[in-house]
């Protein structure tokens, strides 16, 4: 099989490692069966040639794409920069894609949608998902039930479905949780590779990052412990499954 391509958009070690072993575990993959950029470290090669990929991942980050530039350190800059850049030919050749959180951000920016902190923030937490209609026909959510819960923590979200794009799971808080543009590229609100101990590392890590309060911290740590988030794994699973062949 070709290679998957993971851009990671986190500069915090810690969580960026994190991150990358929930991405092999829940998606079924081995280190050797994916090609790995964090893009605090490293750009994307000029000559890189997305038919030598299986599909492309993108996973979270602290940043925030309707954030004023001028406010934006010069990693977060050139993060953003380097992954806005793939997004044209991704939606022109309607290659495989998954974006997870952050990635839904990139994906509404760059189709031109209104993406923004006006409404549909979420805390910190497990949140309740549903089946759109049109969701339940799409491939990667077969087999899933109707509803069910994901971990959650964002401070921007999609205002309104972008053009081009099917809407496949809600939650009442947000209503845009996982969105598909053509056929082959997807994009999360919540983040299908976390479980409740991945979710503590993230807390521990980002929590003077505004997403919630300081001292809370410890109290959402036992709310991960206690959650029963494991369905959202399934979406990556199949994700990577449709694609790698």
């Amino acid at each position: 099989m070709k290679p998957f391509l993971i851009l990671q958009l986190r500069p915090e070690t810690q969580a960026a490692d994190d991150e990358f072993a929930a991405f092999l575990a829940k998606g079924g993959l081995r280190a050797d069966q994916v090609h790995r950029i964090r893009l605090d470290q490293a750009d994307i090669p000029d000559d890189l040639n997305l038919d030598d990929y299986s599909g492309v991942i993108v996973g979270g980050g602290p940043g925030c794409v309707s954030d004023d530039p001028a406010d934006k350190s010069p990693v977060e800059a050139r993060i953003e920069a380097a992954v806005l850049g793939l997004m044209p030919e991704i939606t022109a050749r309607d290659f495989p894609f998954m974006g997870c959180c952050y990635g839904i951000g990139v994906l509404g920016f760059h189709l031109g949608g209104d993406v923004s902190k006006a409404m549909y923030g979420e805390e910190v937490g497990a949140s309740t998902c549903q089946i759109t209609p049109d969701g339940a026909n799409d491939p990667l959510l077969a087999g899933l039930p109707p509803t069910f819960d994901a971990f959650v923590g964002h401070k921007e979200a999609m205002q309104e479905l972008p053009k081009g794009c099917t809407h496949l799971l809600s939650s009442a808080p947000c209503p845009y949780q996982m969105v598909r543009y053509g056929q082959n590229v997807y994009a999360t609100q919540f983040h299908p590779e976390a479980d409740g101990a991945g979710f503590e590392v993230r807390i521990g890590i980002y929590r003077h990052r505004g997403y919630f309060p300081p001292d809370q911290a410890d109290e959402l740590i036992a709310m991960c412990r206690a959650a029963d988030v494991h369905v959202p794994e399934q979406i990556l699973k199949n994700f990577v499954t449709k694609y790698r062949d």
